[in-house]
């Protein structure tokens, strides 16, 4: 059996790794725990339960629990944020004071320790209660080394303040640059140790603030159907919840409304749009014993539809479960900073003790040996290393947005630098999805004014995107008696005369000729005649977005091949890539075929980012290695997608690219000097040429570095146009 599980309790992706070899010590279970939609997707025989293996997840000592379709959305975030605003507002006066001597009022310490009771103990227990219940579990992680540090620090201070006389009032704190044999307890180290809890509870909540938007997608993707529904029933209409409709209901459509659900036409005639599900640019004309899809919206006619597949067999929850499998699979993000911890963590803990022994030994004395110990402890918190991927997040995604570009989170910027093949989707990402006249060929004797007035005026009253493409560019005369012919045209009185517009079967029906077609032009074709000529023909054609052709030639330079899936004809979607410079086109793609012609790259070894904006490219977006949704699209769409381009210029993508590139460089270099930072000077402090305010000094500076080497993405400067 198959089951997902909703986890609770996880602080970093080390949690994730210890929970699911936990679940795959059971035999027979195959567990994947994915740490940034805390879920587990675990394969298990039949003959063990849910309660078996949610208990293996609390032996490890984290929650799970069954997922809850209507449940809030876990907003860690809102959670950290009133103890991240405390910690600074009690924290700054307290660094203030540890290291400014002019600000070293009598009786400072004093404030300064309760200050820094609330904020190590209150503010950063989640550090304290991960660590205490990975001790339990005999294991260490970043919140061990955090808390330990951090509760040593204010063990010592407190000693201090009350066996020595760091607490005397008139005590200044003045800086050395190692420890003093003598005076270790006229020392005080809250300012180290709140530093540490401040600094990382914000690399916490920017972290959480990217997560919090994981499970969004597939909510989207199900609010595109249609909520509630006309069910015949002996010849009355019945308004009821969608969840109540059953195989072989009669559902009555009516103009502008959505389709309920997946079904057959057993009465009526119009034109569905199926484009926010299937991706064509048109609508399409459906009659008695067409396929309708559930979401798909009743532009003209009234329908009468009988469902074939309702519920979590419609195709519209195929395509969120298609969602949903590929966001909760196992990524292969490098999280460096919580992967070193199983070796870093204990190491830094070794070093410590025997920093305090050595010391010991050599007759360094009880306070020195500790101080020594205390130093080594705080100048190894890993503030810099929990805030190299945050801050450079945080600038970069803020400088994204400036550029109308979202970016979801670190591990998509791993995976941007790694792409080989982007794929685009057409209607609506490389084209606008609004129609428009490619060309007009009037018969001789008839303008180019002449044809498109009549065809304007005639389809003036109809709500067909063809017949709006048509309004836009003329202006109209008289219309009277007009009529919808379904499935082929429009007539009507234009200025008195009867005037049709519509498909070449139409005029076929008013026995006319059609006139031979001058230009072999890519679009819709509407014919325009009247009783007893033809008028000449129009094509209206969705257009290309601007500078379409400038952004598939600048991602080529990035080392990126394009690929054109679409579900229209092979004839158009060839036309659109030769255009902008395409040479890899699939054609008549459904959304599964989407999905799988990424697998069928992804098992090429290829890396694959997919740029689309409909529903019918959430499943691609999401089994993509990077999605970028068109921010013009629809939410589901946004949801699925690691990226969102906000802006309606397409080189927002180039940029997205580029911007994703450099973020992640920056993280690089942050780890590299966080890394570099530690190895350098955890040594000076177990040798003693560090006192361990020094320690929280080099470490807050070391933070510092960090923040600024990020703030330098503000300046990342869009592709020039």
């Amino acid at each position: 059996m198959l089951v997902q599980l909703d986890i609770d309790g996880m602080t970093c992706a080390s949690c994730a790794a210890r929970i699911e070899k936990k679940l795959n010590k059971v035999d027979g279970v195959e567990a994947s725990v994915n740490y940034a939609t805390e879920r587990a997707t675990v394969e298990a025989p039949d003959s063990l339960t849910t309660a078996e293996l949610i208990a293996v997840v609390e032996q490890a000592g984290y929650g799970a629990r069954l997922p809850e379709p209507d449940a809030p959305t876990n907003d860690e975030a809102s959670k950290l944020r009133p103890r991240l605003v405390l910690a600074f507002a009690l924290g700054i006066p307290v660094v203030a004071l540890s290291m400014v001597p002019a600000l070293q009022f009598p009786g400072w310490q004093w404030l300064a320790m309760v200050l820094s009771v609330v904020v190590v103990f209150w503010t950063g227990r989640s550090f304290h209660q991960a660590a205490w219940t990975n001790l339990r579990h005999g294991s260490t992680t970043m919140d061990t080394l955090v808390s330990l540090g951090t509760v040593t620090a204010m063990a010592w201070s407190i000693f201090a303040m009350l066996f020595g006389h760091a607490g005397m009032i008139g005590m200044k704190h003045e800086f050395e640059l190692t420890l003093s044999r003598q005076d270790a307890l006229g020392f005080v180290y809250f300012e180290a140790a709140v530093a540490i809890i401040a600094f990382l509870l914000l690399g916490r909540y920017i972290e959480a603030k990217a997560k919090v938007e994981s499970g969004k997608a597939m909510r989207e993707l199900l609010q595109v159907g249609a909520k509630r529904a006309r069910r015949l029933v002996n010849g009355v209409e019945q308004e009821v919840d969608v969840r109540l409709l059953r195989v072989g209901d009669e559902i009555v459509v009516r103009p502008g409304e959505k389709v309920a659900a997946d079904g057959e036409v057993v009465e009526g005639r119009s034109a569905v749009d199926q484009s926010i599900i299937t991706g064509e640019s048109l609508p399409v004309e459906v009659e008695p014993g067409s396929h309708v899809v559930g979401g798909a919206v009743n532009t003209t006619g009234r329908l009468l539809v009988r469902a074939t597949a309702v519920g979590e067999d419609s195709q519209l929850a195929h395509m969120a479960r298609l969602v949903e499998e590929a966001q909760t699979g196992k990524a292969d993000v490098q999280r460096l900073a919580d992967k070193v911890t199983t070796i870093f963590v204990p190491t830094v803990i070794v070093i410590s003790v025997l920093a305090l022994f050595v010391h010991l030994l050599m007759g360094s004395g009880l306070t020195f040996s500790l101080s020594a110990a205390i130093a080594v402890l705080i100048i190894a918190c890993p503030c810099a290393l929990g805030l190299a991927t945050p801050s450079a997040l945080m600038v970069g995604t803020g400088r994204g947005a400036q550029l109308g570009i979202i970016i979801r989170g670190p591990q998509v910027l791993e995976r941007a630098r790694k792409v080989s093949t982007i794929v685009f989707d057409k209607t609506g990402t490389i084209t606008t999805g609004a129609m428009s006249v490619a060309a007009t060929e009037p018969v001789d004797g008839v303008s180019d004014e002449v044809l498109l007035r009549a065809a304007a005026t005639v389809e003036s009253a109809s709500e067909h995107p063809i017949a709006r493409a048509l309004v836009e560019v003329v202006e109209t005369g008289q219309l009277t008696e007009f009529e919808n012919l379904p499935g082929r045209g429009v007539k009507g009185l234009v200025d008195g005369i009867q005037t049709y517009a519509g498909s070449p079967a139409l005029i076929a029906e008013l026995g006319l000729a059609l006139p031979e077609r001058r230009r072999d032009v890519i679009g819709s074709e509407v014919w325009v005649a009247t009783d007893t000529r033809v008028l000449g023909r129009i094509v209206v054609a969705d257009t290309l977005k601007e500078n379409a052709r400038q952004v598939i030639s600048e991602l080529k330079r990035l080392g990126l091949t394009p690929v054109l899936l679409s579900g229209d004809n092979e004839k158009t979607a060839r036309a659109v890539a030769a255009e902008v410079g395409i040479d890899d086109v699939r054609a008549g793609v459904t959304p599964q075929g989407k999905v799988d012609a990424i697998k069928e790259f992804q098992a090429g070894g290829k890396q694959v980012a997919m740029v689309g904006d409909g529903v019918n490219d959430a499943a691609a977006l999401a089994q993509a290695d990077l999605g970028i949704a068109m921010g013009s699209g629809t939410d589901a769409a946004i949801a699925a997608g690691d990226i969102t381009l906000m802006r309606h210029d397409l080189m927002a993508a180039v940029d997205a690219v580029r911007l994703s590139r450099a973020t992640l460089n920056k993280i690089k270099s942050n780890l590299v000097w966080a890394f570099a930072y530690n190895t350098a000077a955890i040594p000076l402090a177990a040798l003693g040429f560090l006192t361990p305010i020094i320690a929280g000094a080099a470490m807050a500076f070391s933070s510092v570095f960090v923040v600024l080497n990020s703030l330098t993405l503000k300046f990342f400067q869009p592709t020039k146009r």
